[in-house]
């Protein structure tokens, strides 16, 4: 029998593309100034655009805020290990 998950809650809060808010953040996994990625309750987000830092982050509370100038919000349900192993299995039965 498969296990879920119960995810928890996440919200996203962008204001005129400059200023975001996440919260349900499980960790930073990478981030620079054109790209910017984290592990939430619902799984992994990107966000991409210019001159963006985080501004403050709070493991403990799993919150983020992020600025600068941003072009695109992408999520992906499965966490980088998945993807590697995924990857790997794919390359291995073709």
């Amino acid at each position: 029998m498969e296990e879920q998950r119960i995810a928890k809650a996440h919200k996203l809060v962008v204001n005129n593309r400059k200023t975001s808010m996440v919260t349900g953040v499980l960790d930073v996994l990478s981030f620079d100034l054109n790209e910017i990625l984290l592990e939430t309750e619902q799984g992994m987000l990107m966000v991409k655009g210019t001159d963006l830092h985080v501004n403050r982050l709070s493991v403990e509370k799993g919150e983020v805020d992020l600025s600068g100038n941003i072009d695109s919000i992408a999520y992906s349900s499965s966490t980088p290990a998945e993807k590697a192993g995924e990857n790997f299995l794919s390359r291995l039965f073709r």
